[in-house]
């Protein structure tokens, strides 16, 4: 008999990974944690039956989540990342000696321990020293925090369940303040494809716009995330990611399977319908 995972991306379309045996699966306090095998993606994670990871093509989103701000602004030292609890975003950052401090800022501790247990290709930087996990809700935690980060990334979940505080203009509100004055947020901006998602991407859009000045959306493709086409922002009231020193990011010898200093170019020059979602988004 095959098992197959099945995740619906619309009342109409869902995707189907078939699946050699299902390695873990409980409900925490906050969600339902799944970590499947499979033949194609290897291991992946899900919670509450959406797709988070998989061995395969996780380094796709990981890099481009943390690169791009990176070799946007060299310098940065203090980083705030919320979400992540797989530990993938916390692996790319520690590849910079220049990088201080890391904080991570997770709700959900059973996250941590089972990609601890069944996902060592992504949380195997966790122990870094200049690492510090907190337990707590990403939207209470920033909210005490003044002129403290260069860099925020919101490695988030979907805008509902645990992760839904995470798309509200408060929140947005309290990361402004926690930022230094060259400070850049990058969020994960859901998919520009689907209606349900390019609305919940045009309203992270324009709640972001209230309170950055430069606010670009940078494109990836991601195989096993809804339509394959997924979107990053990228917020800073200083820092113009068009405006990247290239050469000095290819210095530092950093390497990566996705990103690089010509696609971090392209990645900004997006397609029509996408501009168009945006400019609505005002």
């Amino acid at each position: 008999m095959e098992l197959w995972f099945s995740e619906p991306h619309t009342p109409d379309v869902k995707m189907s990974i078939r699946i050699n045996k299902q390695l873990h699966s409980e409900q925490s306090e906050y969600q339902r944690i799944d970590v499947f095998e499979s033949p194609e993606f290897g291991r992946f994670l899900t919670l509450d039956g959406l797709m988070m990871l998989t061995e395969k093509d996780e380094f796709i989103y990981h890099e481009m989540i943390t690169h791009v701000a990176m070799a946007s602004n060299p310098d940065i030292k203090n980083v705030l990342v919320i979400g992540a609890g797989d530990g993938g975003t916390v692996r790319e950052l520690t590849r910079y000696d220049t990088i201080q401090n890391i904080d991570m800022v997770e709700i959900d501790k059973r996250v941590v321990e089972v990609s601890l247990e069944y996902l060592p290709v992504t949380a195997c930087r966790l122990d870094d020293p200049r690492v510090r996990i907190f337990y707590d809700d990403g939207l209470r935690f920033v909210r005490s925090k003044e002129k403290q980060y260069d860099l925020i990334i919101v490695d988030s979940t979907d805008p509902f369940g645990p992760g839904e505080g995470l798309f509200t203009s408060e929140f947005y509100g309290n990361c402004h303040k926690a930022l230094t004055e060259k400070g850049i947020l990058v969020n994960q901006h859901e998919s520009p494809y689907y209606a349900d998602d390019a609305k919940a991407m045009q309203r992270a859009h324009k709640r972001i716009r209230e309170f950055f000045s430069i606010c670009r959306v940078y494109q990836v493709h991601i195989p096993t995330y809804p339509s394959g086409h997924w979107l990053f922002g990228f917020a800073s009231n200083a820092v113009d990611p068009l405006e990247a020193d290239a050469e000095r990011w290819n210095s530092l010898g950093i390497k990566t399977k996705y990103y690089n200093t010509d696609l971090h170019k392209g990645c900004f020059a997006i397609p029509n319908y996408v501009k168009e979602l945006l400019e609505d988004a005002k």
